[in-house]
């Protein structure tokens, strides 16, 4: 075993199985399942994140070997788009369903209210997470918000960084939601989730807009019909027509070369066994 696939085995042991979509681990989730697991972390006292994957982060992932590990190694690989959800049912996991970055972030704040977990909301755009916040504690009374922090359009300085990091441990947070979007967002959260107090570090992109009523969200038929991204590229065509026109066409043709399938299990060093790894390397 690789050292690479040593640290994904612990990261991912006693996690849900997972199916390689392109040598991504997607989670075999539900929604429900989904809060279930963060909520163990919390309760156990882990330190795990969350990648919320479509197309866009497989993609991304076939292109760069380092954030495949990311994802390999997270705690839970959701799927977030529609295509995800078919790729499980076409590896013969018919159980899994969408797990939308925006519903789920919604219904893990739910969950907080009544267990009095505090949440602290890490990215967007100027003032986004300090609305976010606010829109946030009007649907939930009760919820406990530990701080916001928007950090700059550039890579941080070391001291910037141990700032933030002070912030958020200083904060008591349990919960920290990320919105940097793909990939910058599995990076910082790989990076410091062994620095933060905080067990749950979520990547939920472009939900603090969605959420803080910013960005309107997609009609809940075409998000089910798997056409979010049609909708998204019509409101925003100058920003997403070469992320879409890059990687839907690029995705169909990878996958019906190299189906989904059950993800190979690797042992760890304690016996257990981690089953959200694949083979490390886009295929």
């Amino acid at each position: 075993m690789s050292a690479a696939d040593q640290r994904d085995a612990e990261a991912t042991a006693g996690g849900p199985s997972r199916i390689d979509v392109l040598g991504v681990g997607i989670s075999c989730l539900t929604l429900d399942s989904a809060v279930e697991e963060v909520s163990g972390w919390v309760d156990r006292g882990e330190h795990r994140y969350v990648c919320v994957t479509g197309v866009h982060g497989v993609m991304e992932c076939r292109r760069d070997p380092e954030l495949l590990r990311i994802h390999n190694g997270s705690g839970l690989t959701t799927p977030d788009g529609m295509p995800m959800v078919w790729s499980a049912r076409w590896a013969g996991r018919r159980d899994v369903s969408r797990v939308y970055g925006p519903d789920l972030m919604a219904v893990v704040l739910a969950r907080a209210v009544e267990r009095g977990w505090s949440s602290f909301f890490y990215g967007g755009g100027p003032g986004t997470a300090e609305l976010l916040a606010e829109r946030l504690a009007a649907r939930f009374p009760g919820l406990q918000i530990a701080g916001t922090w928007t950090p700059p359009f550039r890579p941080l300085r070391p001291e910037e960084d141990a700032e933030v990091v002070r912030a958020i441990n200083d904060s008591g947070a349990q919960l920290v939601w990320v919105g940097l979007s793909t990939p910058k967002q599995e990076r910082w959260m790989a990076e410091h989730v062994g620095a933060l107090d905080a067990n749950a570090l979520v990547g939920v992109g472009a939900a603090f807009d969605l959420l803080a009523g910013t960005v309107p969200q997609a009609p809940r038929w075409m998000q089910r019909g798997g056409l979010e991204w049609a909708y998204r590229l019509g409101r925003e065509p100058r920003r997403l027509w070469r992320r879409y026109l890059r990687n839907n066409p690029a995705f169909v043709l990878n996958i019906l070369a190299h189906p989904p399938r059950p993800a190979r299990t690797i042992p760890d060093p304690a016996g257990t066994v981690g089953s959200g790894t694949t083979a490390g390397a886009p295929r």
